[in-house]
């Protein structure tokens, strides 16, 4: 990786956190941005609230594997109201930052969780939380600031 990422970036990119399928996952979420070419799978494993396990698969830059690991990380053990607070903000202060131009990675981990919470809803037959609808349209200006 090229200068300018953090040391954390650094690390979750060589040594990622919860990598690979998840089987008989409960929630899937898969999410991409058409103009880097980033793809996001997130896989969860919920017991009743919790999310007991999760795994990712990311094709993409750097950046996109960093801010997949780091969100794992961040949801992992946690009910699921709690990781339907994550946000692509708080990805990136836990990374210690990353370059503006690679913040649509960590809007893309945000989205990648939120699609596989909406997932594992529908799967129940359940309301999708409203959380977990995406205003962002790809505008990383709107929701990286």
């Amino acid at each position: 990786m090229a200068m300018g990422y953090s040391e954390k970036v650094r690390d979750h990119f060589a040594n990622p956190r919860n990598v690979g399928k998840l089987d008989n996952a409960d929630g899937i979420g898969e999410v991409g941005n058409a103009v880097c070419g980033d793809i996001m799978k997130i896989y969860l494993k919920i017991d009743g609230d919790v999310i007991s396990d999760v795994r990712f698969n990311t094709f993409g830059c750097g950046a996109a594997i960093a801010t997949s690991s780091m969100a794992t990380e961040m949801i992992k053990g946690k009910p699921i109201d709690e990781a339907l607070k994550l946000t692509n903000r708080a990805v990136v202060e836990a990374l210690d930052g990353l370059p503006p131009a690679k913040l649509h990675c960590s809007v893309l981990a945000e989205q990648a969780v939120k699609a596989a919470v909406a997932d594992y809803y529908q799967k129940k037959g359940l309301p999708v939380p409203e959380e977990c609808v995406s205003s962002c349209g790809g505008d990383c200006a709107h929701c990286c600031g």
